[in-house]
């Protein structure tokens, strides 16, 4: 099977959503997954990227995969604003290397609205791996009432915590005192370690 189409396919994207990630038109992607036509340059580094493997390996030298990596699944949408109820439908996957993959359990969600600008934007993916805690000053992925999930800048006080957006002109902190923690409850899910834009 040709490499990209073999790539596209482990990420379950279909032609016409694969065209729209590059830029370009359906029939295209067909061309080259057929050999119809080749790949121009910027392009293959592009696809690279997104796959997370060697330029060489996407080009056909199924030695040279040096980017060694996993599929995580990308789990719904986390509200990059006001929290919202978290969904666990997998709506794709996304590649880590086999070096992250290794050093936790890690899944993937798409970012909703704007109050985590100009860092995140809405329809990034964020890589995110699985803890319940976080250093102070991290951007983590938390429940607010066990099923209202926001993404926010982590900050610990002594009496509790905030949830800090970095659009703060549009956008406030949310603080919790530790009653507020145990009560309604908030509770840290993940770190994010990675996010990605499209192309």
């Amino acid at each position: 099977m040709n490499m990209i189409k073999q790539l596209r396919k482990n990420m379950r994207l279909s032609q016409a959503d694969f065209a729209s990630i590059l830029g370009v038109k359906q029939n295209t992607v067909s061309n080259w997954e057929n050999g119809i036509r080749n790949v121009d340059i910027e392009t293959a580094k592009k696809m690279a990227s997104f796959f997370g493997c060697s330029l060489d390996y996407l080009l056909g030298d199924e030695g040279s995969k040096t980017n060694a990596s996993s599929q995580i699944p990308v789990l719904g949408y986390v509200r990059a604003g006001i929290p919202e109820t978290a969904c666990e439908n997998i709506i794709g996957y996304e590649e880590i290397s086999e070096t992250m993959a290794q050093s936790g359990e890690f899944f993937a969600l798409k970012a909703k609205g704007d109050s985590m600008e100009p860092h995140i934007r809405e329809g990034y993916t964020l890589i995110i791996r699985r803890q319940s805690d976080v250093e102070n000053g991290d951007v983590a992925i938390a429940l607010v009432g066990g099923e209202e999930a926001t993404v926010k800048k982590v900050i610990k006080h002594d009496n509790g915590i905030s949830l800090v957006p970095f659009n703060t002109a549009s956008y406030s902190p949310m603080f919790f005192t530790k009653d507020e923690i145990s009560t309604l409850p908030v509770s840290i899910i993940g770190k994010v370690v990675e996010f990605r834009g499209r192309f």
